[in-house]
């Protein structure tokens, strides 16, 4: 046999093997790790779709919260954990935040992971305790003008979505505000309605039962156009403020080198699960829009969003405290 021969007949037989892991895969329970702690938007999200996507490829995925440094803990126990499938990451568009304001993480966004799809995408929401005696964009501005540097607000973590919203409407209105990151949006959003901060950018599952209920005063949407699951609120360019418009996305990846017939099949399972009428329902009630795409389009997003997300931290000159 030739040495062509020999190379032909291992990469079929690597073919072959790929396929038949992909044909009985899973065949024991898949671990999700959340980088967030649980009652955040990513950990509803999470058990959203968790509840539907277990059955769909038969069998349990057990939700493992790992919550810390703005998501970044939890992602790198996610990106070197063995590509078999049988663990994946459920994350939010800090994602494509960390790398560029983190320059030492133990992970690479591009390298080590590979993108299986998006499953929702929200805008971030700016809230504010009802005692802050503002209740719009124009009014907030003109408070923080009057009280420089005395007005503190809170997000999910150092380089989180919130985070970077808040530093863009700083920057783009001139203001002095304190930012108070926290280990997620439970957490973050308790001592909001506790009146230990007074603002909080943070994603929309996480806050909207509390507006509802009068306990958080939702200001603006960072969108670029509201949101049909709470169509009253305004976004910030419409409410008397700039144009800051940071919009989250929560999304399935896996370790690098998993082999592409599985995030073919959890591709594909996605894709039933995010079409299926109560999964959008939960969602939209938790201010998400079901999205699916298919890993070139999320994969391609991602990269993207990685040089945008490095121009605007470098603009804003925002870095880790």
């Amino acid at each position: 046999m030739s040495a062509l021969s020999r190379i032909t007949l291992s990469l079929l037989c690597a073919i072959a093997a790929q396929a038949a892991l992909a044909q009985d895969w899973p065949t024991k329970p898949v671990k999700m790790i959340v980088p967030y702690p649980p009652g955040g938007g990513t950990d509803v999200v999470a058990r959203i779709v968790n509840e539907k996507l277990s059955p769909e490829i038969g069998q349990p995925i057990v939700i493992d919260n790992k919550g810390g440094a703005g998501g970044s803990v939890g992602t790198a126990i996610a990106a070197h954990a063995p590509a078999d499938g049988y663990t994946v990451l459920l994350t939010l568009s800090s994602h494509t935040i960390n790398p560029k304001l983190f320059p030492k993480l133990d992970y690479d966004a591009e390298r080590d992971f590979a993108p299986v799809s998006l499953a929702a995408v929200i805008p971030q929401v700016l809230v504010a305790n009802p005692s802050l005696p503002v209740n719009n964009v124009a009014e907030l501005i003109a408070y923080l003008k009057a009280n420089p540097g005395k007005v503190n607000y809170a997000s999910v973590g150092i380089g989180s979505p919130g985070h970077i919203a808040g530093e863009l409407f700083k920057l783009k209105t001139g203001t002095q505000m304190t930012h108070i990151p926290y280990k997620g949006g439970g957490p973050a959003v308790t001592d909001t309605i506790g009146g230990q901060v007074p603002l909080l950018f943070v994603s929309l599952p996480a806050a909207l039962q509390f507006v509802k209920q009068g306990r958080l005063k939702a200001l603006a949407v960072t969108s670029s156009k509201r949101t049909p699951s709470a169509p009253d609120v305004p976004t910030i360019a419409e409410n008397g403020g700039p144009d800051v418009v940071v919009d989250s996305w929560y999304g399935l990846l896996v370790p690098a080198k998993t082999p592409a017939p599985v995030v073919a099949k959890l591709n594909t399972a996605m894709a039933k699960v995010l079409a299926m009428p109560e999964v959008k329902e939960k969602l939209f009630a938790q201010g998400a829009e079901a999205t699916w795409t298919s890993t070139a389009t999320f994969d391609a997003m991602i990269r993207d969003e990685l040089k945008k997300w490095e121009y605007v931290i470098r603009e804003a000159k925002i870095t880790p405290e």
